[in-house]
């Protein structure tokens, strides 16, 4: 058993391997309808901050309720 030609052997193979994946990577990315920038990054999820102002119009709106349903 050469370890050196083994050796060898498997970076010839890795070359082929990354030529093979750059070649799938342009087919891919010509396929795409936006070229090779990729999909669209997803819009972020979750709550969305509010201003100082709109907490007080909220806490004004819940004051009146919770008064409106006291008052039942």
């Amino acid at each position: 058993m050469d370890l050196q030609r083994i050796i060898e052997e498997l970076y010839e193979e890795r070359e082929r391997l990354t030529h093979a994946i750059e070649l799938l990577e342009a087919v891919a990315a010509a396929r795409s309808p936006r070229g090779e920038q990729g999909a669209r990054p997803r819009k972020r999820r979750g709550r969305r901050s509010m201003s100082q102002e709109e907490r007080l119009e909220v806490s004004q709106r819940m004051r009146a309720y919770w008064e409106k349903r006291r008052q039942q």
